[in-house]
């Protein structure tokens, strides 16, 4: 293992709300990707034939926001090696090395809160739904007097 220098995901992620913006890193911006995630189909399979696991990771990783900067970046091969690597680290006798595998692809592709934030992409927040949108009935709260119990006193004894 190198000792000492600098490391390509070193020191802390970006913080899109950090008060210092001068940095030169910044100059890319963050990207916001759709709250709703990615819409259409999946692209086709590209690796040999996808078990049933694999083709079920497959179909709900395409629907993540993530899946937008996929497509756009091209990485339709490396998402395919990371369902197929994470398929093969879900067995009980998974090698350590495959587990190391799988966090890398979580950070890479932007599935991890880390990875996100290294890629510099944020999740839009999404439309409140018309249930959302109905402010909730106030609660009357008793006041003090109508908290006290009244105790019956014992002059007839």
């Amino acid at each position: 293992m190198p000792r000492g220098g600098a490391r390509a995901v070193s020191g802390p992620a970006p913080d899109p709300n950090a008060l210092r913006r001068e940095r030169k890193t910044d100059a890319a911006g963050w990207r916001t990707l759709p709250a709703d995630g990615r819409m259409g189909d999946p692209p086709a399979w590209p690796l040999t034939e996808a078990t049933e696991r694999e083709q079920d990771v497959w179909l709900d990783l395409w629907e993540k926001p993530q899946a937008v900067m996929w497509e756009e970046l091209g990485q339709v091969l490396e998402v395919a090696l990371f369902v197929r690597t994470l398929a093969e680290a879900e067995r009980v006798d998974a090698r350590v090395d495959i587990k190391k595998m799988v966090r890398g692809y979580l950070d890479s592709l932007g599935l991890s809160v880390q990875g996100m934030l290294r890629n510099r992409w944020k999740i839009a927040a999404a439309a409140p739904t018309a249930v959302e949108s109905v402010p909730a009935p106030a609660v009357r709260r008793s006041s003090a007097r109508d908290r006290l119990k009244v105790v019956p006193s014992d002059e007839g004894a």
